[in-house]
């Protein structure tokens, strides 16, 4: 009788555990499958989503232009591709869109193509499933920008995308900017590390120093712009 309810006990515990190895193995399967969608959510339809999001800063840039915004600190700038002629027919994607977030001293200088620069930024993609206020791909900081405390890169403004180039030679001293890139003048269609082709790339970026060449920045000593 012992033997028997040994027994007994012992088919339903082995039972049990294969039905809890198979409840674990489906909940790993949902889970995994849930992942799966979700990374597929998270650049589904990301041309046309980009477009989309690119488009609605004409509107923004409009509503600025149109109201009593204009004059103020938080204004908003349309401006062409340093690669295109002033002059010439142009496309919508042939220039950046710009959110005034600070301005420096207005007197001074803009960078020009040949000049290296020190710049502190911050750039990520637009908002999408998993990161609502747009993947962040690269940045010089963290945080909130603070100038006694940001990281800084030093580069020649010829060694920048397109649309980076184009804003830094609108820029001066001080200068706070959001910018918006379309992607023909970011990393085009193919994208690179971090970043999946057609995305327009949003950078918080502020020019703190540059150099006329051949000079050469020196070292930044100091956390006054």
């Amino acid at each position: 009788m012992g033997n028997k309810t040994s027994i007994h006990i012992t088919k339903h515990s082995s039972l049990w555990e294969g039905l809890g190895g198979l409840l674990l193995f489906l909940l790993l399967a949902v889970s995994c499958s849930e992942s799966d969608d979700e990374a597929a959510d998270e650049f589904a339809n990301w041309q046309e989503r980009n477009d989309a999001y690119f488009a609605t800063l004409e509107d923004s840039l409009f509503k600025a232009m149109s109201s009593s915004l204009a004059t103020q600190a938080f204004s908003w700038k349309k401006i062409k591709t340093y690669t295109k002629d002033e002059t010439a027919q142009s496309k919508n994607t042939d220039y950046i869109y710009v959110k005034v977030l600070a301005s420096g001293d207005q007197s001074t200088a803009s960078p020009l193509y040949s000049d290296s620069v020190r710049v502190a930024y911050r750039g990520r993609l637009i908002p999408s499933v998993t990161y609502p206020e747009g993947y962040v791909f690269d940045q010089t900081y963290t945080g909130d920008y603070h100038i006694e405390t940001t990281g800084v890169a030093n580069k020649l403004v010829s060694g920048y995308i397109d649309g980076f180039s184009t804003a830094i030679q609108h820029m001066h001293k001080g200068d706070y900017w959001r910018i918006y890139i379309p992607y023909p003048l970011g990393y085009g269609s193919s994208g690179t590390t971090g970043v999946p082709g057609y995305s327009v790339l949003i950078f918080d970026l502020a020019l703190i120093d540059f150099a006329t060449a051949p000079d050469i920045l020196t070292p930044w000593t100091s956390r006054q712009p």
